[in-house]
């Protein structure tokens, strides 16, 4: 990222960054599985426009520290965020997450109510489509000519940071991780993101998770990889600001 500035403090002992930008109300960015901060600054500059934008480094991911055996499910990672929002005071803050990020925000607003702003979840991972780690890879697959060229180098450079073993352990952390029961508990304002190229989180899969939280709404945007957030950072962000102005959020 070329404008705005580091965060970085500790959180249970480890070193947690984020990187900031722009002014006006808060609206925090969770990458997914194996993503990092820089993977999401088209995004993060559209954002700005309206928003004081921070973009999380989950732990082992990005420029933010993690252990050998931290973090390895997904309520690891969920834990660590309601930490780092406690820490820079920002509970009630809206999330965006994307893919894993999407459940991890999920997650905590049903697990940590108190903490939780309005979700928007773009092309959200969990119940009721967990494939195996296998099908997970083959689908990615499937995605990767669909993605901007331009992404390829940031990516590997952040999946070589997170490491394998740790991605794999999430990964297949899904297969067991979210519930109906679970997403029923979410009490916030959310809206759905569906990337209608996507083949790695389906729309039917998105309409199945809307069926599940009260209230969710979906947006569908045309010809929109599983990246989304980099593909389509304009309409990704259009959506996401429309829906905190109805909320004046």
């Amino acid at each position: 990222m070329t404008d705005g500035h580091p965060l970085i403090v500790p959180v249970n002992g480890l070193s947690t960054h984020a990187w900031v930008r722009g002014r006006g109300k808060p609206v925090v960015i969770v990458p997914g599985l194996g993503c990092a901060s820089w993977m999401y600054a088209r995004l993060a500059r559209e954002l700005a426009r309206e928003r004081q934008v921070f973009v999380y480094d989950p732990p082992g991911h990005g420029y933010s520290e993690g252990r050998a055996g931290y973090p390895v499910c997904i309520s690891h990672l969920t834990d660590h965020l309601a930490a780092w929002m406690t820490r820079v005071n920002l509970r009630s803050a809206p999330l965006l997450g994307h893919s894993l990020g999407g459940e991890v925000i999920i997650d905590l607003a049903g697990r940590y109510p108190h903490l939780s702003g309005p979700l928007i979840a773009c092309a959200p991972t969990g119940i009721p489509e967990n494939p195996s780690v296998r099908m997970q890879l083959l689908r990615l697959l499937r995605d990767l000519p669909r993605e901007r060229p331009g992404l390829l180098l940031p990516g590997l450079k952040a999946y070589a940071h997170c490491g394998a073993r740790r991605m794999i352990l999430l990964a297949r952390d899904q297969e067991d991780h979210m519930t109906g029961p679970l997403l029923g508990q979410v009490r916030v304002p959310t809206l759905l993101l569906d990337g209608l190229s996507d083949p790695v989180i389906r729309s039917w899969t998105v309409r199945r998770i809307q069926a599940d939280i009260p209230g969710a709404v979906i947006r569908q945007i045309p010809g929109a990889p599983h990246g989304l957030t980099d593909t389509h950072p304009r309409a990704v962000a259009a959506f996401a600001l429309e829906f905190l102005r109805e909320l004046n959020m």
